[in-house]
């Protein structure tokens, strides 16, 4: 994790929506507290998906203050967005949803 932070990655989903012009990706984290970001790949990275480039950031407005906490967990939902990337659901999982 970045910074040293330890963050169990299960509590976070990446969604993808296909669209005409290309596609949308959100991280959900799924535990208290909930928020969500979209993310676009960053084309200047290497693997051209790096940890993202955040773009939008919705989180509960009682959370106002609290950016310490809220940086490390946007640190974690930048790491799990790469690593969403290079591996794939299991047929268990993607039987579960249908896919």
């Amino acid at each position: 994790m970045t910074g040293g932070t330890s963050m169990d990655l299960a509590h976070f989903l990446r969604i993808e929506r296909e669209q005409p012009g290309g596609s949308r990706h959100y991280v959900v984290h799924l535990c208290d507290p909930r928020f969500s970001l979209e993310l676009t790949p960053d084309g200047a990275a290497p693997d051209q998906i790096g940890q993202g480039v955040i773009k939008r950031v919705c989180l509960p407005n009682s959370c106002a203050g609290d950016y310490h906490k809220y940086s490390k967990l946007l640190d974690a939902a930048q790491d799990f967005f790469a690593q969403s990337f290079g591996v794939p659901a299991s047929k268990g999982e993607t039987r579960r949803f249908n896919t």
